[in-house]
């Protein structure tokens, strides 16, 4: 077992920079360094202490069937909140994806539905409309998408997805940060 190559990938799954890491326990960039490249191993104690910076117990460390990730996702993955009053459905494709950098979700807009307004941000926001219609405000600005366009945008603005068809309206939604 490479000891380094999973610290590593705890690592950068947590965001932290070899710097960073080194900070929060202690030791130096360089250290942290020879750590992921397996030229150096750690004492026990260092060890243990790494691996509560990186939110990860021994045992789930040492797990080899829990360290895999899960690529894909089904129907029983999936979490559904219903709006009746702005008359619109989110469905999560994947669980717990608010805490990932892309939030991806299925969003059903009833007629005359619309999403709630988000307040600028840095988030990206990447839509494909899968039937229907839909207008896109961007502060000041008004655009128009239909079933089978994309809509890409930076969030730098107020922006709101209104449903501008007579039925209802889909759209496969992905985010970055925390749009949702």
């Amino acid at each position: 077992m490479h000891i380094g190559k999973k610290i590593k990938r705890l690592r950068l799954k947590k965001g932290l920079t070899q710097e960073e890491l080194g900070e929060r326990t202690d030791l130096s960039k360089g250290y942290i360094s020879q750590l992921e490249r397996d030229l150096s191993s750690p004492s026990i104690d260092t060890f243990f202490n790494i691996l509560e910076v990186l939110g990860c117990t021994p045992q789930e460390f040492f797990d080899e069937e829990k360290g895999e990730q899960k690529v894909v996702y089904g129907e029983d993955d999936q979490t559904d909140y219903i709006d009746e009053e702005r008359g619109y459905q989110i469905q999560w494709l994947v669980p717990e994806s608010n805490e990932n950098e892309m939030e991806p979700i299925r969003l059903t807009l009833q007629p005359g539905g619309e999403f709630k307004q988000f307040e600028p941000s840095l988030a990206e926001t990447f839509a494909f409309v899968l039937s229907g219609r839909v207008m896109v405000k961007l502060g000041e600005r008004v655009y128009y998408a239909k079933a089978g366009e994309a809509i890409y945008y930076h969030a730098s603005d107020d922006h709101q997805i209104i449903n501008d068809a007579d039925g209802v309206s889909e759209l496969l939604l992905v985010a970055t940060e925390s749009y949702l």
